[in-house]
């Protein structure tokens, strides 16, 4: 619903401002201007965008495939396992919802939307069964909430072919610093939900977990700030993050091999999702491009940025950041909309920009807070969330927040 408000508001608030600079400052091309961008941007969303993706969409999802094949789900299942169980306590060591949950994570951290949904749902169902007041939600489905809207991923798969699409020398450089942003939001989430729920965050399997994550991210941060300059880190993590995609998927068909899974078949298996994938996101694509483009040629959008601009510069603040606001403010509301967002940012400052690589960053380094609370207590019938959307949209601030960083260290 929220989406809907919205959508429809770019045209009628595109429309007052149109109107306002005919009537005001007899800018008699506006309304020309708005309507030629409809049609240009309607045809770059299917053209330069949409049929482009498919091709690189129907590879990586036909490798995603062979991993879930070689058994890289189960294997993340046991490796996160023990601690998952820990900041579940109210969930019982062997009831489903744990199986579920782990599987559920595993999916999202390996960037395979498609599997982790259905396991999401069936979490929440599990999580469900042991709730004595069905429409209210558990600590323990808030806690699975929160961390679903810090955007938990591995490899930001959709972010990555976005940006091959739209000409990036290398679209593969965002992948450490969204790395890094988004588990800083995910780890700021668990001690946050776990501070509310009283779990003991210095039991040695979670502090184990949280203090390891969060010692290799520092690391990381000070070994590129320290001991390399700019050039230098740009280079490291390029090389570093397209070794791991390569290893990544080198490891997927050795494990597949090693299981005597048909690894062709398991990719045409997968790719098949590519092309329909791709057709599936057009309406949405085109309905959210030609909406931001009445927004930008009407100036509203100019206008917002300059007022974030205005505020952060009166505060002292660097003002590079504020072309990417956009899609920051939107990823909370709707993914479609803040892709949409991200691509305008990408074709308006150009893709290995600042702006460009930042609003692929934020991309990646939160979720969709709304919709995923509306999908998942709206499959079990909740309707009271406690404090999921304020944390939820707590978790996406620091992912934000955290975007800023990285992209200024890697890309500044």
């Amino acid at each position: 619903m929220a989406l809907n408000y919205i959508w429809t508001g770019f045209f009628l608030v595109g429309f007052l401002a149109a109107m306002a600079q005919w009537l005001f400052l007899g800018d008699t091309e506006i309304f020309k201007r708005i309507i030629d961008g409809t049609f240009d941007s309607a045809k770059m969303a299917v053209m330069d965008i949409a049929l482009p993706l498919a091709g690189v969409m129907t590879f990586w999802l036909g490798i995603m495939n062979v991993g879930e094949k070689a058994g890289a789900i189960n294997l993340f299942a046991r490796v996160i396992g023990p601690f998952f169980s820990r900041i579940f306590p109210g969930v019982p060591r062997n009831h489903p919802a744990n199986g579920h949950m782990v599987m559920n994570f595993s999916a999202n951290m390996l960037g395979l939307d498609n599997a982790a949904t259905p396991f999401g749902l069936k979490a929440m169902e599990s999580l469900q069964s042991l709730n004595p007041n069905k429409d209210e939600a558990t600590d323990a489905q808030l806690m699975f909430l929160v961390i679903q809207t810090s955007g938990l991923t591995i490899i930001p798969l959709a972010v990555m072919a976005q940006r091959a699409v739209l000409g990036a020398a290398n679209p593969a450089d965002i992948f450490i610093p969204t790395l890094i942003a988004t588990y800083t939001a995910t780890i700021f989430s668990i001690i946050m939900v776990g501070l509310r729920q009283r779990i003991n965050l210095f039991d040695p399997v979670i502090f184990a977990w949280i203090g390891g994550t969060a010692a290799l991210i520092a690391s990381m941060v000070l070994s590129f700030t320290y001991f390399l300059d700019k050039t230098q880190i740009q280079l490291v993590s390029s090389v570093a993050a397209n070794l791991v995609l390569f290893g990544v998927i080198a490891a997927f068909m050795t494990g597949a091999l090693l299981k005597k899974v048909n690894v062709f078949e398991a990719f045409i298996e997968g790719a098949k999702g590519g092309v329909e994938t791709s057709i599936k996101i057009i309406p949405y694509l085109v309905g959210m491009i030609v909406a931001i483009s009445v927004v930008r040629n009407s100036g509203i959008l100019g206008m917002v940025t300059s007022g974030f601009a205005w505020v952060f510069s009166a505060l002292g603040l660097q003002t590079d950041f504020v072309g990417a606001l956009p899609t920051a403010l939107m990823k909370s509301l709707s993914g479609s909309g803040a892709r949409a967002m991200m691509i305008d940012a990408i074709k308006t400052y150009g893709v290995d920009s600042f702006v460009g690589r930042l609003a692929s960053i934020m991309q990646g380094a939160s979720d969709t807070t709304f919709y995923i609370i509306a999908l998942y207590f709206g499959s079990v019938g909740i309707r009271k969330t406690r404090y999921a959307v304020s944390y939820g949209l707590l978790a996406d601030l620091v992912g934000i927040i955290a975007a800023i960083f990285v992209a200024y260290l890697f890309f500044g």
